[in-house]
């Protein structure tokens, strides 16, 4: 099993390209279900989840090819062959829950084993079932799978989420492009990667408003065509790295970026002290002389601060100057890297949904071990901090979402390899 290796110490300069963002691409492609016609999409990011979700298309009849090393997928669903997500690809992944509305929506029924994923909460499928089964679907779970009939196809219906769900906002719109009426949605997820969905829908034919906003209302059409469409930027590698020279120092300029993806997270990095400067590549983040102050977090649904930036606003907390609380509203069970942090020097101190870190002057490096895919990246980046050699093991879940993360940080001067596991 692969490890990453992190000698601290060593100030950031340089240029780091953003990819295109996992969490839309993921979402993105199973829309080719909706249409026999091709989708392509451009900016792709190169991830074993995208993988993961190409061979659960192509296990349901899609032909994808990708070109430009990966960057630029097309993808067609003119020949179905199946309408069931078996549970050896989808528990790999809990995006791959994300075919239960466009296979509904185009074949009038789908079979989804129940979805796997980071182990970060339950994060149940409720939301999703109740928005479909508004529209008109019945859907029964039976050994692990959620068994889906749309009966004489989906309705238009007014829907109201209990809460902000991005998945079930995701799996809504799309089956509801296909449906007979308008469906109205509300309390709808408002992120980036759901304009960016709604993007390229509209582009595929499909009749869309409110995207960006709590309420979206979809006019169903008979049928959607095919589209091209570049994927949006990756927010959250975007503030991963914003936070690796606010812990190693120096300089750094995210090309692509922009504040607008990340409001109240780059409010709360100003707040603690980091520079922040819009270019007309991307953004420039410097760390002044000296630590950071500590900053309370709270995470939020967009445009709150996000949960997947928790991890690493944590590790950057660990050497501020003060105390801060972090608080985690979206997922229960989120804090495992705290642990691995204290295994560093860190001082934390973990009540339910909230974590109280008293900083200190430095960490030290020290084998520690990635719980989940935030959580990985969140060690790498208080290895960059820290005194002496930092090894971080079970990095394959490192690799689900951020490509090459190794090669962007070594070229700002960053001390990190990647030792291949047998």
């Amino acid at each position: 099993m692969d490890s990453i290796i992190v000698r601290g110490g060593a100030e950031l300069s340089g240029r780091i390209p953003i990819a295109g963002a996992k969490n839309a691409c993921l979402a993105l492609m199973p829309a080719t279900l909706l249409s026999d016609e091709p989708l392509t999409l451009m900016n792709a990011p190169r991830l074993s989840d995208i993988k993961t979700m190409t061979l659960l298309l192509q296990s349901l009849g899609v032909e994808v090819t990708a070109m430009q090393e990966g960057r630029v997928l097309t993808l067609s669903s003119h020949g179905l062959t199946s309408h069931r997500a078996d549970y050896d690809i989808v528990r790999k992944m809990r995006a791959s829950n994300l075919v239960l509305g466009p296979l509904l929506a185009r074949t009038g029924h789908a079979v989804v084993s129940l979805p796997g994923g980071c182990a970060i909460g339950a994060r149940p499928m409720d939301i999703h079932i109740s928005g479909l089964e508004a529209l008109g679907a019945e859907i029964e779970l039976r050994d692990g799978y959620l068994h889906a009939v749309a009966r004489g196809g989906l309705r238009g219906a007014v829907i109201e989420q209990r809460f902000a769900s991005v998945g079930a906002t995701e799996n809504v719109v799309m089956a509801a492009t296909l449906a007979k009426g308008t469906t109205v949605l509300r309390n709808a997820a408002r992120e980036p990667e759901i304009v960016d969905l709604v993007q390229c829908l509209r582009q595929m034919g499909a009749r869309i408003a409110g995207e960006g906003t709590d309420t979206i209302e979809i006019e169903g059409v008979e049928r959607l065509g095919g589209a091209t469409h570049r994927v949006v930027v990756d927010r959250i590698e975007l503030g991963t790295y914003m936070i690796a020279p606010a812990i190693a120092g120096g300089e750094v300029e995210l090309t692509g970026g922009r504040r607008e993806l990340l409001p109240a997270f780059c409010e709360k990095l100003e707040d603690a002290g980091v520079t922040i400067t819009q270019t007309n590549d991307g953004l420039r983040v410097a760390r002044a002389n000296g630590r950071v102050r500590a900053v309370d977090v709270r995470t939020e649904v967009y445009p709150g601060f996000p949960t997947d930036l928790q991890a690493q606003m944590m590790a950057l907390m660990c050497t501020a100057e003060g105390v801060s609380v972090l608080e985690e509203t979206i997922f229960e069970n989120r804090f495992m890297h705290a642990p691995e942090l204290v295994r560093m020097g860190a001082r934390i101190d973990v009540h339910g949904g909230h974590a109280t870190v008293t900083g200190v002057d430095r960490l030290k490096g020290a084998p520690v071990m990635a719980t989940d895919l935030r959580a990985s990246v969140s060690l790498i980046l208080a290895g960059l901090g820290a005194e002496g050699e930092t090894q971080v093991s079970r990095v394959y879940h490192l690799d689900r979402g951020y490509e090459r993360v190794e090669e962007k940080l070594s070229a700002c001067g960053a001390r990190v390899e990647r030792v291949r596991g047998e």
